[in-house]
């Protein structure tokens, strides 16, 4: 499972895989040991290294809040894969990141850096599972930054460009 986590202005990639019974966790590509426990509804303690957190979810504001070292953070959670949390950010101001839907191969670029777009403008062709998709930019803008090229592999939740 593949997780952007951002607590308190700051983002991550958390990966977790089960391996032997055991939950084996990567921040960022670096590996970290970790131990959850579920303490009471909605509170999930961790420990991660030697270090102790407590994620809170209240219910009532609907907020993920993490506890560490007395203090409380705001936190963040989405699963890049997840049509939810992609349709989450819908804010057309400022910058925005096409992420790969999933696991392929980008097939063809069709514009470059500067080029001026519309919203549901194709920006490039990815192939996955024998299909091909077309990435649509998510508004009007120009293309600041093309990340890949054709032939390239790219995973779920990879930034491929961003429209600002």
């Amino acid at each position: 499972m593949i997780y952007d986590v951002t607590i308190d202005g700051k983002s991550c990639r958390v990966e977790l895989e089960m391996k032997d019974g055991l939950w084996v966790c990567r921040v960022d590509g670096e590996a970290c040991d970790v131990d959850a426990a579920l303490v009471e509804p909605n509170v999930l303690s961790l420990r991660l290294g030697e270090r102790s957190v407590e994620l809170r979810r209240d219910m009532q504001a609907g907020e993920l809040k993490v506890w560490a070292g007395g203090r409380c953070y705001g936190a963040d959670v989405r699963d890049p894969r997840s049509l939810r949390g992609r349709k989450r950010a819908v804010d057309d101001h400022g910058p925005r990141q096409l992420t790969a839907p999933m696991p392929g191969k980008v097939v063809r670029v069709m514009v470059q850096v500067g080029d001026t777009v519309e919203a549901g403008a194709g920006l490039l062709v990815m192939e996955a599972m024998k299909m091909q998709n077309e990435i649509k930019s998510p508004k009007k803008g120009t293309v600041r930054k093309i990340l890949v090229t054709a032939g390239s592999a790219v995973n779920a939740g990879e930034v491929l460009a961003v429209v600002e």
